[in-house]
């Protein structure tokens, strides 16, 4: 039986808590409705449709919702994302009415996306992108936003496309003196309050503040008269109930756009939740969160919103002011509601700047880069997939940066299972087992045989290197008798593999070699079976250790062990 968290919660909600969520609320909407409006625009879209759909995915994953504690919501993360994928199918002009409907209807994909891969279980794809390759997104992500979002905070616009003609557009805009000094002043002023707020006093809400400062600033000097765009008057009420009016045409690109963003939503709300449900020693289900985010997406599509996703910044507001359950949200929504209706012209002398001071601000905490120096100093091969992400994104848009993202993410598994790391072990003095002889160079040897192990499922993609390495070892002079693969670490063999490591024995026992295998797993040796290996494999070459494997063979030979440096070291290839 489908249980509803929103249900559940009413169920068990305690009366001790009724307190704690309303004041969290209240202090949760300081934060969602500068956030929202200005997410919008960022996305390119009216600002009333941030506080839309603020309201509604906040309602939608208050019913929904397996955490308790996660704020969903317009995200600066995505903004790029829903701009890149709606503003090439407006029409010349820039129709307001027809962006609204396309990105209302890109959350609609959105939701049906999650709510089928919760059905259908699919919650690992969250794993699609790797930490390096996210890190690297997201710092291409922030870059982007920073540099788009520059013109207006100095009080013009930029026609241009991509990164690097923005940024052009921008040096040509400023040395040809377009810049408007108030709006200068209030959009580096802004970042400037809300940066030292969060750095000296973060308790204070940093970016309520600055909007509260930018409307006195607009009042007081007269800053419209300046040449300061001002937010206005937002639309009084709330929209019905709304299907949006999308010609097919246009659901492909829409849908190609929400595929990524389904990504990246899920695996941010992933991320999130894990780190907050950690804190309480709780468990999440990917699949619940999906279905969670689907409801919170569709809620918002229904109600001329747009597609949303975990915010960790809205989510930690909610739980320092001591937030206890989704009635959290849902009293924020209560509140953006009654505003929008009794109180629309709240924002009227809200300075545009300012809204880009609070994107800019929050785009500086996507960007990861003692993260990125860390890769640099750790692994480099990581360092470079990240630094390709970030150039994806960069170069190319923020909708082919996240599908350069996912690739780099899966080719990168395919790159350890392609080149595993192979050696061969040795006997180390006072320490049981077989261990790497790169580790212990001293290790002894045994005469007559090669222990050698193979870090990865043998697949067909690997098996060759495999074989080559094989086929090495039984060329050294004196080739030796038995080559015991320590087969631990293959979890498994799949028919082309098999088929070669057929071929290879037969090669092997021409040659006098035999190919021993030890430690293998019972899976596999059952699909060994099965695939008929042991009928050129001699059965009794299974071992269950390494151990009983060169027991074995010492009884059969009489082979004593060789100190280090008395044969010739075997360098293996690893990556």
């Amino acid at each position: 039986m489908l249980r509803v968290p929103g249900v559940e919660l009413v169920r068990t909600y305690r009366r001790q808590w009724l307190v704690k969520d309303v004041v969290a609320g209240i202090v949760l909407t300081t934060v969602l409705v500068p956030q929202g409006m200005a997410y919008a625009e960022l996305a390119g879209l009216p600002p009333i449709t941030g506080l839309y759909t603020s309201i509604m995915c906040l309602l939608g994953y208050a019913v929904f919702g397996p955490s308790r504690v996660l704020v969903l919501g317009p995200d600066s993360s995505l903004g790029p994302m829903i701009a890149a994928t709606v503003l090439p199918l407006v029409a010349a002009g820039g129709d307001p009415e027809r962006a609204v409907a396309l990105a209302s209807m890109l959350a609609i994909l959105v939701a049906a996306i999650m709510i089928i891969a919760s059905v259908a279980r699919l919650g690992f794809i969250a794993d699609l992108i790797s930490k390096p390759t996210m890190i690297g997104y997201l710092n291409g992500l922030a870059l982007t936003i920073l540099v788009g979002q520059l013109p207006k905070l100095l009080g013009f616009k930029v026609e241009a496309d991509g990164l690097i003609a923005e940024f052009a557009g921008f040096v040509d805009a400023v040395a040809d003196g377009k810049t408007v000094g108030a709006a200068a002043a209030v959009g580096i002023g802004g970042i400037a309050v809300v940066l030292v707020l969060q750095r000296w006093l973060p308790k204070l809400p940093a970016v309520l503040i600055m909007v509260i400062l930018a409307i006195a600033a607009a009042s007081v000097f007269d800053l419209e008269g300046r040449g300061v765009s001002l937010v206005g008057e937002l639309p009084k009420g709330f929209p019905p109930l709304t299907v949006p009016a999308v010609g097919f045409g246009d659901i492909l690109p829409l849908l190609a756009g929400a595929v990524g963003i389904a990504v990246v939503s899920l695996a941010d709300t992933i991320s999130t939740a894990t780190a907050f449900a950690s804190r309480a020693g709780r468990q999440i289900e990917g699949n619940k969160e999906m279905l969670g985010i689907g409801a919170a997406d569709l809620a918002s599509g229904l109600f001329q919103g747009f597609p949303v996703s975990t915010s960790g910044s809205r989510t930690a507001v909610a739980h320092q002011a001591g937030g206890r359950t989704q009635l959290t949200g849902v009293i924020g929504a209560t509140l953006i509601i009654l505003m929008i209706v009794l109180l629309p012209g709240l924002f009227r002398n809200l300075p545009q700047p300012a809204l880009a001071a609070v994107v800019i601000t929050a785009s500086l905490s996507l960007a990861d880069v003692p993260g990125t120096v860390r890769l640099w100093r750790q692994r480099r091969t990581e360092f470079l997939l990240s630094i390709a992400a970030f150039l994806g994104v960069a170069l190319l848009g923020v909708l082919a940066g996240i599908a350069i993202a996912v690739a780099l993410s899966i080719l990168n598994v395919f790159r350890r299972a392609w080149w595993p790391y192979q050696t061969v072990l040795g006997r180390t003095e006072n320490l049981p087992g077989f261990h790497d002889i790169r580790s212990y160079p001293d290790a002894e040897q045994l005469p007559g045989v090669v222990i050698y192990r193979f870090d990865a499922p043998l697949i067909f993609a690997n098996v060759p290197a495999f074989r080559e390495e094989i086929t090495r070892l039984a060329r050294e002079d004196p080739p030796p008798k038995w080559i015991v693969v320590a087969a631990e670490p293959i979890t498994d063999v799949d028919t082309t593999a098999a088929d070669i490591v057929k071929q290879l024995d037969e090669t092997l026992n021409e040659q006098g070699t035999s190919l021993v295998f030890a430690e293998l797993k019972d899976p596999v040796r059952r699909k060994i079976d099965r695939y008929g290996l042991t009928h050129t494999i001699d059965p009794n070459h299974f071992f269950p250790t390494v151990e009983g494997a060169i027991d074995a063979f010492r009884a059969e030979t009489g082979a004593q062990w060789t100190p280090a440096g008395t044969e010739a070291p075997r360098e293996l290839p690893g990556v």
